[in-house]
């Protein structure tokens, strides 16, 4: 089946295509063609946006549930809500984010994860594609644990580790783990030969500890500021590591509640473009009414965009097509930089980068269409119109 997309520009990296015209052949992109105004307003596509910008489908590595669906539910119900949510945002892919649980709960949903994955990957159902998971906890700071549980966080522990591998079929891939728990450095080594991205949160780190996981193979922060040491002028800790680091990926919840917008401006001032990664770590809330919700099995109340329990911030409501917006609007970057923070740069932390992140010939037609003002249109997965 052959369809084409037309629209005002396409962003594919820093690579800007006017006027461009998408040709999909079975799912994939057999050609990207750059039309001129005349050649454009003549053109018979089967779906045109004349104001529209074409950018690649959007990548969460940071996402607990939306649409009144918890991640750790790990049945087919939940994704499926989850995936369809996700794609009216833009969002094509993303990697269910677990929180601390008791050892049998992650244990149970890990193993959950792991079959609607496989099954996701031999039957797509044209919603979001869950990737891989994210561990988050129980691997996490005492100091620093946000509403994690503080009673199950354990110390880092290969044994507990592979326990957690086996049960998720090797379907980890980013791992959150606060580097100066004894053993880190241990696990994140470990991790690291198998693949696992590992991601420095939840914790109270030093400069020195940071530098000892990023030599022993940790490559991303979790969450930047939150959660986290500050910075402090003397004993600089994590945030300011994270942020002096140049090679080091950095997650940024940007929804103006997690970081103030002056905080994000210095975040995007210190950070490589290509280094900065939007998150939503969203919940189960997301697109729904405030109200009380569940993350994991604590309950959360969200009111006017905060989610908290018993007065701690506990994840999000902010969606990542949002997220893109405020970027640009805390800090002046322009489009092709902040659509890159929601899709190439988080494809290149997880190595997905040759099927992820951009809009090329012969790659899946995952594309999200947005208007003048960044807001999401329509997304395209694999060819197929989604609804938004």
């Amino acid at each position: 089946m052959t369809s084409t997309i037309a629209a005002r520009r396409l962003i594919n990296s820093d690579l800007v295509v006017e006027y461009p015209l998408v040709t999909i052949e079975d799912g994939r992109i057999s050609q990207i063609e750059s039309l001129n105004a005349a050649a454009y307003e003549r053109v018979q596509a089967t779906y045109s946006f004349c104001e529209a910008t074409l950018v690649p489908t959007y990548v969460d590595i940071h996402i607990h549930g939306c649409a009144g669906h918890d991640v750790m539910e790990a049945d087919s119900k939940a994704l499926k809500a989850i995936g369809f949510y996700l794609s009216s945002r833009g969002v094509g892919a993303y990697f269910p984010t677990t929180v601390t649980s008791p050892t049998d709960e992650t244990l149970r949903s890990l193993t959950g994860l792991a079959a609607e994955i496989r099954r996701w990957a031999e039957a797509a159902d044209h919603g979001a594609t869950p990737l891989g998971i994210h561990l988050e906890g129980p691997f996490l700071s005492h100091l620093k644990r946000g509403v994690h549980t503080e009673a199950l966080l354990e110390v880092p522990s290969v044994s507990l580790f592979d326990r957690f591998w086996q049960a998720a079929e090797g379907q980890i891939r980013l791992m959150t783990i606060a580097p100066e728990l004894p053993g880190a450095a241990e696990l994140i080594a470990h991790a690291t030969a198998l693949g696992v991205r590992c991601s420095m949160g939840h914790s109270d780190a030093r400069v020195c500890e940071a530098e000892a996981a990023f030599v022993a193979g940790a490559r991303s922060a979790t969450h930047t500021f939150n959660a986290m040491r500050a910075i402090d002028h003397r004993e600089p800790g994590l945030a300011a590591y994270v942020l002096d680091k140049r090679s080091l990926f950095a997650e940024i919840i940007c929804d103006g509640i997690h970081v103030d917008p002056l905080m994000v401006r210095l975040f995007f001032k210190a950070k490589e473009r290509d280094r900065i990664i939007l998150v939503t770590d969203g919940m189960s809330a997301t697109g729904m009414p405030d109200g009380t919700y569940m993350l994991g099995d604590m309950k959360v109340e969200v009111h006017d965009g905060r989610c908290t329990s018993d007065g701690v911030l506990a994840g999000s409501v902010l969606t990542l097509d949002r997220g893109v917006q405020n970027l640009m609007n805390f800090t002046g970057a322009n489009l092709e930089t902040a659509v890159a923070a929601a899709s190439r740069n988080p494809s290149r932390l997880m190595g997905i980068d040759d099927s992820w992140g951009s809009l090329e010939e012969g790659r899946a037609a995952n594309i999200t269409v947005l208007s003048p003002s960044a807001g999401v249109i329509q997304t395209f997965l694999s060819g197929r119109s989604m609804i938004a």
